[in-house]
């Protein structure tokens, strides 16, 4: 992964912006020396976004399996 700063990132964008979607290079933007942005392909921002609604779907899962609390037992509870 290569790392690139804004500012030179502003003015080379299109040549970072082909290779990120050619080169299937990633590149890091810094600021002040730390970095706050990625450019990556599109494969595998789509790649990340398949991880993370599995990992929600999993989550789901499982809090599906725990032991719920009817509505009335809550509210009883709460004395509402």
């Amino acid at each position: 992964m290569s790392t690139v700063t804004a500012k030179e990132a502003r003015r080379t964008f299109t040549d970072i912006l082909a290779r990120a979607a050619y080169g299937k290079e990633r590149v890091t933007v810094t600021r002040n020396g730390k970095p706050v942005a990625v450019l990556v392909p599109v494969e595998d921002a789509e790649a990340l976004e398949a991880m993370e609604e599995r990992i929600d779907l999993e989550d789901v899962r499982r809090r599906a399996k725990e032991r719920t609390i009817p509505l009335a037992q809550v509210r009883k509870r709460l004395g509402l």
